[in-house]
């Protein structure tokens, strides 16, 4: 479907059930407060099915750097900045992230309420042999111990250095 015809038709359905109703005090460029009230159904719809489908086919640390990014945009356009390079270079990083995002979301609305209660793609990471811990599954557990301690080591060794640990140096009834 055409972009505008689904904004519009999204739009229509999720405004019916009132969702999209946005009431925010911002935090103007000057340091002023204000509040807005905004009414966007299309958006809030679209943004959350996006946001799940990113979840599913974007790696663990893409996904953080594109959110710390998206604050860093919001910004960007909300203080007039955006004919700057940053804005420019943001827009590629996205575009290159994008390309995964694919597939279907399901959602519910009611009563001003969304709920997603559903998503697939073909680009997923998700794999339920590797993330459930059922019987048949293919995660190798003996492998988690040796995991476990070395990640945890730099933290067991700043607890046993640490002052409140008693003496320095001396071992401590941490383990990880």
């Amino acid at each position: 479907m055409p972009l505008t015809e689904l904004i519009q038709r999204v739009g229509t359905i999720a405004g019916a059930h009132g969702v999209g109703r946005i009431d925010v005090v911002e935090n103007r460029l000057v340091g002023i407060k204000s509040r807005e009230l905004y009414e966007a159904p299309a958006a809030v719809t679209l943004h959350a099915a996006h946001r799940e489908l990113e979840g599913l086919v974007v790696t663990r640390d893409l996904h953080r750097l594109k959110h710390d990014l998206a604050v860093r945009y919001a910004d960007l356009v909300y203080n007039g900045l955006w004919f700057t390079p940053t804005r420019e270079a943001i827009d590629a990083f996205v575009a290159s992230v994008q390309a995964r995002v694919t597939g279907t979301v399901r959602v519910k609305l009611f009563k001003g309420n969304l709920l997603v209660v559903g998503r697939r793609s073909p680009c997923a990471l998700y794999d339920q042999a590797l993330a459930t811990y059922d019987a048949g599954d293919q995660f190798d557990h003996s492998a988690a111990e040796g995991f476990i301690k070395i990640w945890g080591l730099p933290v067991e060794i700043a607890a046993r250095r640490s002052p409140r640990a008693g003496h320095a140096g001396e071992r401590t009834a941490v383990h990880v």
